[in-house]
């Protein structure tokens, strides 16, 4: 999910979708492009979608991140995107796709939860964030022309995306603020960065961080929490955020203190 610009609104592609507006769709497999725009893709995974990926898979978040992944840092950004790297195959598919579809459907990623509709933040003059749904099928999609009508919010009911969706915008919140350049002279290549990406991507060492390391000693955690983030990633990732945005720009946490 990437932040716009209010001066760019109206000059993205799609149809943007006002709550309640309609669109139309559905995919299945008797229509002729079922699992094409499962091919040659720049998809973007975002943190809880490698949680839910490596668990579905039973690897830990390093093996996921070496056999799946890209980390690609873009001219002028800094921090990292994620990519999903496709299979070494004339197609360039997702490495998940079989035969038979999505091998890892239930624990798809956000992107292809929310196809055809792709979403962005947006920042109004408070501040305060916005999401902004755009309706895009490529050409080639049949699944525009079927008669299944929807709004933004039943399909995101349909695909069970709202805890995806939730924790998306909390991660495109945080990515916002590496506008600017927070790393100093190090850049984006030194320790502070290899940590911060270690937090938010790798969440098993971020585990072995918080409980491993002096962590514990510099930071006050209630002992219910502290169970719940030994426990549960979902829950490990909601701390990663809020320290990155601690460690990084001191922006007051709620999970911890100083102690």
């Amino acid at each position: 999910m990437k932040e716009i610009k209010s001066d760019k609104i109206g000059k993205l592609p799609g149809r943007k979708l006002e709550a309640g507006d309609t669109f139309f769709f559905r995919c299945h497999p008797d229509i002729a492009c079922f699992n094409l725009c499962c091919r040659n893709l720049n998809l973007f995974l975002y943190p809880y979608d490698v949680i839910r990926l490596k668990n579905h898979l039973g690897i830990s978040s390093d093996q996921f991140l070496e056999e799946y992944t890209d980390a690609v840092l873009r001219e002028g950004s800094w921090f990292p995107e994620v990519l999903l790297r496709m299979a070494e195959n004339k197609e360039k598919t997702c490495p998940f796709l079989t035969d038979t579809g999505c091998s890892v459907y239930p624990d798809r990623p956000d992107s292809c939860r929310s196809f055809p509709v792709e979403h962005g933040l947006f920042f109004n003059e408070k501040g305060q964030s916005e999401t902004l749904s755009f309706y895009r099928p490529p050409d080639f999609c049949l699944g525009q022309h079927e008669d299944q009508e929807l709004t933004p919010e039943s399909w995101r009911a349909d695909q069970e995306a709202q805890r995806y969706h939730q924790m998306t915008v909390r991660w495109a919140e945080i990515r916002s603020l590496f506008q600017k350049n927070p790393w100093g002279t190090e850049g984006p290549q030194g320790p502070k960065a290899k940590m911060a990406f270690m937090a938010v991507y790798n969440i098993d060492s971020f585990r072995d961080f918080v409980f491993n390391s002096s962590f514990l000693k510099r930071y006050k955690i209630k002992k219910d929490l502290q169970k719940k983030f030994r426990r549960k990633d979902e829950q490990l990732l909601q701390l990663s955020f809020e320290w990155i945005a601690f460690y990084l720009w001191g922006i007051r946490p709620r999970l911890f203190r100083m102690s």
